[in-house]
C-alpha cells in the first residue's frame, strides 16, 4: 500500500481539495498534527511522498515549537532521498529554509485573492503548467522567502516576487493556497485570530470583499488546482493494487 506522510500544524488548515485527489489513488494517508502532538517524531522510510500544510507560526518559531525542527530535518531527509515533497505556504517557507533560501517577514501580508503571473519555466513545468500565463489564487500569509540556490522560480505576484519554486525534480513549495475551497474560505474569515490577522494586515479589504472575490475566482482556481495536485501525485505513483485494478 503506498502511503503518504503529511505534516498538519493546525485543524484549520487540512489538505483542503488535495485529499479527496489523494484518496482517489488508493493511497493512505498518515497525519502527523503537530497541534495535538508537538512531540511526534515522524519516520519518513515507510512513505511514498511527504506534503507538509500551513499553519500561523514561522520559522524563526523553532525555539519555541520544536516540532519545526523535528519537520525540517525530515523535509531534508526526503529531499536526500528523492521523495516527492510539496510544501504549502509554511510548508514552501520550511522547504526554502531547509535547501538554504532565508526566510523573513514580507513588507505586505497578502490575504485574499491575487493574480499570479507564472514565469517561463513555471509555464514549461511538468507539475505547475496547468496554471497557465495568470492565474487567481488564494494567498494568506506575511512572511516570504529567498529563492533556494539551484532551485528554479515557477511564479510570482505584483506584491511579492517568490511564490512558487521546485528543486531538483521532486520538491515543490507553493506560497499560496491552491487547496482551498468556498467552505475552507468561510471557516478562515469566521475565526477570530485569522479575522484579526487581515485586519491588523491594512489591505482595504474586509471579509465581505474575499468572500465576493471567492465567488467569482474560486471554479476557476479550482479546475486548475486539481490538474495541479494530480500532476504532483503522478510524482509519487499509483499504488500497485490500483495499477493492477486498472488493467483488469
Amino acid at each position: 500500500m503506498s502511503r503518504i506522510l503529511v505534516f498538519q500544524h493546525v485543524a484549520a488548515e487540512p489538505l483542503g481539495t488535495l485529499d479527496p485527489l489523494i484518496r482517489r489513488r488508493g493511497h493512505r494517508v498518515k497525519f502527523v498534527n503537530f497541534e495535538r502532538q508537538p512531540e511526534a517524531k515522524p519516520r519518513l522510510d515507510r512513505y511514498k511522498g511527504l506534503i507538509v500544510l500551513g499553519g500561523p507560526m514561522n520559522v524563526e518559531d523553532r525555539a519555541q515549537r520544536a516540532h519545526l525542527q523535528t519537520e525540517i530535518d525530515v523535509i531534508g531527509e526526503a529531499v536526500a532521498q528523492g521523495k516527492p515533497v510539496l510544501g504549502i505556504c509554511l510548508g514552501a517557507q520550511l522547504l526554502a529554509h531547509v535547501l538554504g533560501g532565508e526566510v523573513r517577514r514580507h513588507r505586505v501580508s497578502e490575504i485574499g485573492w491575487y493574480d499570479l503571473a507564472t514565469t517561463d519555466a513555471g509555464r514549461g513545468d511538468p507539475v505547475f503548467a496547468p496554471l497557465g500565463e495568470a492565474s487567481p489564487i488564494f494567498q494568506w500569509h506575511g512572511y516570504t522567502f529567498d529563492l533556494p540556490a539551484g532551485a528554479t522560480h515557477l511564479a510570482r505576484t505584483a506584491t511579492c516576487e517568490n511564490q512558487a519554486f521546485r528543486h531538483g525534480t521532486n520538491a515543490y513549495g507553493f506560497q499560496f493556497h491552491l487547496e482551498m475551497d468556498k467552505p475552507l474560505i468561510e471557516r478562515w474569515l469566521n475565526l477570530p485570530s485569522y479575522r484579526d490577522e487581515l485586519i491588523a494586515a491594512g489591505l482595504g479589504r474586509d471579509a465581505e470583499t474575499i468572500r465576493a472575490d471567492t465567488f467569482a475566482r474560486i471554479d476557476a482556481m479550482q479546475g486548475k488546482a486539481h490538474e495541479v495536485f494530480n500532476n504532483f501525485l503522478d510524482l509519487i505513483g499509483t499504488p500497485a493494487r490500483r495499477r493492477k485494478l486498472a488493467t483488469t
